[in-house]
């Protein structure tokens, strides 16, 4: 006969196995704890014939400049058939004293959503496009003040001003880039959306929003309670452990001052790591910038 602890214990696992080893489509969900801060896995994949790498990041939910990043050297538009492609998904979790509600570290271009669930600590994250220059989409400290399904646009003027033959009012449709569903945060002139142009996920396209792929944002929108808190930093240099090795991604980020090797030692140290580095891999990862979560434990 079980015991109550016994059945919760049973319920956990069976929650587990659910969430972790399910379908393709459950992959971005996962666990992460003090000791356990990269998540994820990097796989390959062969071209088909007429494929493009816009296309295999989407089927495989990356940003466009994730996989650009991580396969340097091929044509994003004709990569070649029968091509071996690195599909980076795995990454260290960024640095911020809670993890709680929406992460989004602009760095990256990739939207984190922390949650609890049956005392399991788990993270769902997706890519996303993000504001261009000089419509930078802001860093800073907000919450979702309301959750819109089907949202109608009203033209900002600085985009009427560019294009005047734009309505003020588009209504929800396929016309319509704010997509299914939006969230709009306490600042309320940048809000989390989806999109009627999917190719922008992984750039720098916006007005200062943030885009999700069609196939995201009602995800998103269904986790996420109206208050939830939204956190948007920028963060080119990450470091974390994944089973007791070091684990550093870098990525490149005209708005860091300090230096990438500097802000790597710098991270380092902060989380008592510094001496468990292989300078010399430390080093390599820096330069090449891949994107990617690189080893360089000693």
């Amino acid at each position: 006969m079980f015991t109550m602890s016994g059945i919760r214990m049973l319920f956990l696992c069976i929650l587990f196995i659910f969430v972790f080893m399910g379908s393709s489509s459950d992959a971005e969900v996962y666990s992460y704890s003090k000791d356990t801060s990269v998540i994820g896995s990097i796989k390959t994949y062969k071209v088909k014939e007429g494929e493009s790498l816009i296309e295999i990041a989407r089927d495989f939910d990356l940003g466009y400049n994730e996989i650009v990043d991580s396969n340097p050297g091929l044509d994003p538009y004709i990569p070649g058939t029968g091509i071996s492609v690195k599909i980076p998904a795995s990454w260290v979790l960024p640095d911020v004293a809670l993890y709680n509600g929406i992460l989004i570290n602009l760095s990256e271009m990739r939207l984190y959503y922390f949650f609890t669930q049956k005392e399991l600590k788990l993270v769902r994250t997706f890519p996303i496009g993000i504001g261009d220059e000089g419509t930078d989409t802001p860093v800073g400290k907000y919450r979702i003040i309301e959750k819109l399904v089907k949202p109608s646009w009203h033209v900002p003027k600085s985009i009427k001003k560019e294009k005047p033959e734009l309505p003020n009012v588009v209504p929800p449709g396929p016309d319509n880039p704010l997509g299914s569903h939006a969230l709009r945060l306490s600042l309320n002139t940048i809000l989390i959306h989806g999109t009627n142009k999917p190719w922008g996920v992984g750039r720098r396209v916006s007005h200062g929003c943030i885009r999700l792929y069609p196939e995201d944002i009602p995800k998103l929108f269904q986790l996420v309670p109206n208050g939830a808190k939204v956190t948007i930093i920028r963060q080119p240099v990450k470091v974390g452990l994944k089973n007791n090795k070091v684990y550093i991604e870098v990525h490149k980020d005209d708005s860091l001052s300090t230096g990438y090797f500097n802000e790597a030692v710098n991270l380092l140290r902060k989380k008592n790591l510094l001496k468990r580095v292989n300078t010399e891999k430390l080093y390599r990862a820096v330069i090449e910038k891949s994107a990617i979560p690189v080893e360089i434990s000693d």
